[in-house]
């Protein structure tokens, strides 16, 4: 579980985060980063849509992903905005896969 402060919450946070926050992908996500003036503390979103599986699938890629995500806070700067959207292969993929493509993305969107 995300710590409450860094949760993304805000529907418009959502979506100005993904039309104009920088972006970059994989084979099983996408990742979308912006700043905000909001609260000091890093804030991340998950959307894992339908299209990734049933809703015992989509919960368990969204589970991975929390735990992954969570490893990568310290190094996300303040006042940043993290949105992590799952594609249709993450519902097969393994937890390392997932891992693997969310650092790569961080990695190209934080550069």
């Amino acid at each position: 579980m995300l710590p409450a402060a860094h949760r993304l919450t805000s529907g418009r946070t959502f979506r100005s985060v993904i039309r104009d926050g920088r972006r970059a992908g994989s084979r099983t996500l996408v990742v979308h980063l912006a700043t905000d003036d909001g609260p000091r503390e890093a804030r991340v979103g998950m959307v894992v849509s339908r299209a990734v599986g049933n809703s015992v699938v989509r919960h368990r890629v969204q589970r991975r992903l929390r735990h992954l995500v969570r490893e990568h806070l310290a190094s996300l700067p303040d006042f940043t905005v993290l949105v992590v959207r799952a594609t249709p292969a993450a519902g097969t993929a393994s937890s390392r896969e997932l891992g693997t493509d969310l650092g790569r993305c961080l990695q190209r969107v934080m550069s």
